[in-house]
């Protein structure tokens, strides 16, 4: 089992920047692929990034490449997106997830078996 909750999310306005973090319990943080995605009202939710293992490869959808910044600190169980130059476009619930059966990346939706209960960002003047 594991369990996630995301924090950070809030108000910003256009331009400015938000960190969220996802604290995860449970099996070994250290071994699993973990991934970030978002879903806004009346779409569905899609990738954002993911982190492999050991922090050390990311990948990004492209709407968010060169803002979006993904990483982990795996002494603190914790994984973080850094957001910056927010468009209203953003807007929307950020959910953190979790695949303890794969250390590389992963943006397949169905690959994650662990969520968040998400956290709303809105990116409104």
């Amino acid at each position: 089992q594991v369990q996630l909750v995301e924090s950070g999310g809030g108000l910003v306005q256009p331009g400015g920047s938000l960190r969220l973090s996802c604290a995860a319990s449970g099996r070994t943080f250290s071994s699993y692929t973990m991934g970030w995605f978002r879903q806004a009202p009346g779409k569905e939710r899609e990738f954002v990034a993911t982190i492999n293992s050991n922090g050390g490869r990311t990948l990004y959808t492209d709407p968010v490449k060169g803002r979006f910044t993904a990483s982990r600190d795996n002494d603190k169980n914790t994984l973080y997106l850094e957001m910056s130059s927010l468009r209203p476009e953003d807007t929307a619930v950020y959910y953190c997830a979790a695949n303890p059966t794969w250390s590389g990346l992963s943006s397949y939706l169905r690959a994650y078996t662990y969520w968040g209960q998400g956290t709303q960002v809105t990116v409104s003047s």
